[in-house]
């Protein structure tokens, strides 16, 4: 057996910390520096830092507040958002990020991560895939911070890049993301059998048992969350104690 691992995303607009549901009516959640110094203290495992609108307005990642949050933690962090080159990435591994995520860049342009892993190293690319279902076992692809179809399918999608050289997937169903009603797992679970590198599940965990479920259900290798940690309504300890009570491996 595999150990999950267990991580907090800040989904980072203007600076902040904010949540939504479905990527909309965003609300302010804190800021991004404490709470990853927070949850690294608390036992995450790796957090994840978006930096959600930087692709729409068409700016780079704020390379200063990644900076300053790197500086705080001692887990890996990954930062996506606004993510276009290979002087994009290199500007945030140099800043103190561990992996960078890239969405909306890998879409327009599958050789950037093709090359950004030879460049890099599989271990420092994660693809995150924003997917929306448009039929029964069929999910598509969307960018631009969800807010743009492409008419291309996820399943095609996660096995080009694992094919490509990206070393795991952050897989989020947009029709979950911060309804707190469960991860998708009919989603996760077709991805993770199509691909041979690591996904991430994102978008719904509600409470303890859906992280439970969806680990258990779809063999992810590891579960992120946003708002019940946020607002901590669950601590990462108590996710972890339920884990191991239920026979699944996590860091202790």
């Amino acid at each position: 057996m595999f150990t999950v691992r267990i991580i907090p995303c800040l989904d980072v607009k203007n600076g902040k910390v904010v949540k939504g549901v479905q990527f909309k009516n965003l609300k302010y959640a804190g800021d991004p520096v404490k709470l990853a110094k927070w949850y690294s203290q608390q036992g995450a495992d790796e957090i994840v830092f978006l930096d959600i609108t930087a692709t729409v307005e068409k700016r780079k990642t704020i390379l200063d507040v990644v900076k300053r949050t790197a500086e705080n933690v001692f887990v890996p962090l990954t930062v996506g958002g606004g993510v276009k080159s290979i002087e994009d990435i290199r500007d945030l591994l140099n800043s103190g990020a561990d992996k960078v995520a890239i969405n909306t860049a890998a879409v327009r342009n599958p050789q950037l991560v093709k090359l950004a892993a030879k460049m890099f190293g599989s271990q420092c690319i994660v693809i995150a895939i924003d997917a929306k279902k448009v039929d029964k076992n069929k999910w598509e692809v969307y960018i631009n911070a969800g807010t743009t179809p492409t008419g291309i399918d996820v399943v095609k999608w996660a096995k080009k890049v694992d094919q490509l050289g990206a070393g795991e997937i952050l897989l989020t169903s947009i029709d979950a993301d911060g309804t707190k009603q469960g991860y998708d797992i009919e989603l996760t679970k077709t991805v993770v059998e199509a691909v041979s590198i690591p996904v991430i599940a994102s978008g719904g965990a509600g409470k303890i048992e859906h992280l439970i479920e969806v680990v258990k259900k779809t063999g992810v290798s590891a579960v992120l969350a946003a708002s019940i940690f946020h607002y901590k309504e669950f601590s990462i300890r108590k996710v972890k104690q339920k884990m191991l009570t239920c026979g699944i491996l996590v860091r202790k």
